[in-house]
């Protein structure tokens, strides 16, 4: 897969059949289209091109909408990398650019930019200024400019809207198991451990605190989960709390994870754990006591689920 970082700097030998969208998730429905795009340009000796942008327009048009995304423009693309996809796209969407006519956008980014042959895209699409052109307008274009679209039909398009939905809403209540088999792959949370205010050493379970730098990042509901990681090529296997530590007096959300069996030092290490269940909600112990009890419990089931499920 190549990587353009815009449609100015594409370039491709072929012409080409494009697809558009967001594809926040790359999951099973979103996975769907993508291999009818692959196949059909495979099949016209074509090369395959996904259109997305960053930031994404809800962040840039609606700046107090505080949109939360399952995947950051890194994991993204490495999902997509996995599509088996000729050209990424990643265009970035300003008010400028919102301000393209649908003429201007078609003409200038989809034939003149990305060689479109072909344009496989949803029923219900809207572009241009004001999204005001559907999908009608762009068979228009089509005939005007020579490329053929294939409309994916309304309940392929439901299918996919409705999972990056249903994913963000399992996440934010919690339910990771949930997302998890919507999105195919384990959910994941990907950032740097720095140095948290140790009360975990003093329990006798040192974390690792994960500042995650993206803010539009969805980080779900305050809990407790089991995870996984990879550290130093090894894969390790631990627990993580979202939340902020009622029981010892903490007032800001921390992401902490104690790994089982490990004893290394990992502040400024790059780690991108997975949650693959989530055992408890976080709650303020009447002791510090209690906590211990509770963690130590939340070890058990833990250690007792990977043996179960990843064995």
């Amino acid at each position: 897969m190549k990587e353009h970082k815009g449609a100015n700097s594409f370039i491709s030998e072929r012409q080409t059949v494009v697809t558009i969208g967001t594809f926040d998730g790359v999951h099973a429905g979103h996975r769907k289209i993508i291999e009818r795009l692959v196949n059909s340009a495979n099949a016209n000796n074509l090369d395959s091109v996904v259109l997305t942008f960053f930031p994404h327009p809800r962040m840039v048009l609606q700046k107090e909408s505080g949109i939360q995304l399952i995947n950051t423009i890194e994991e993204r693309k490495n999902l997509l990398r996995e599509t088996g996809i000729d050209h990424l796209v990643i265009h970035p969407f300003t008010h400028q650019f919102s301000r393209l006519t649908a003429l201007e956008f078609v003409r200038d980014i989809l034939v003149n930019k990305l060689k479109a042959k072909k344009i496989i895209i949803g029923y219900d699409h809207r572009f241009g200024r004001n999204r005001t052109a559907d999908i009608n307008d762009l068979k228009q274009f089509g005939k005007d400019f020579g490329f053929e679209v294939e409309e994916i039909s309304q309940q392929d398009v439901e299918q996919v809207a409705v999972s990056s939905t249903k994913i963000r809403n399992a996440l934010l209540d919690g339910r990771v198991e949930r997302a998890n088999m919507y999105l195919q792959h384990p959910f994941t949370l990907k950032g740097t451990i720095v140095r948290g205010r140790g009360i975990g050493k003093d329990l006798g379970f040192p974390t690792a605190n994960l500042e995650v730098a993206e803010d539009y990042k969805l980080i779900p509901k305050n809990g407790v989960y089991v995870v996984s990681t990879i550290i130093d090529g090894k894969a390790v296997n631990g627990m993580m709390n979202i939340g902020t530590n009622p029981t010892v007096g903490g007032k800001e959300k921390t992401i902490e994870s104690y790994f089982f069996d490990l004893d290394k030092d990992l502040y400024g290490k790059q780690l991108e754990i997975e949650l693959l269940v989530r055992i408890r909600d976080e709650k303020k112990f009447t002791s510090v006591n209690d906590l211990k009890v509770a963690m130590k419990q939340d070890q058990a089931f833990s250690k007792q689920y990977l043996k179960d499920n990843h064995a």
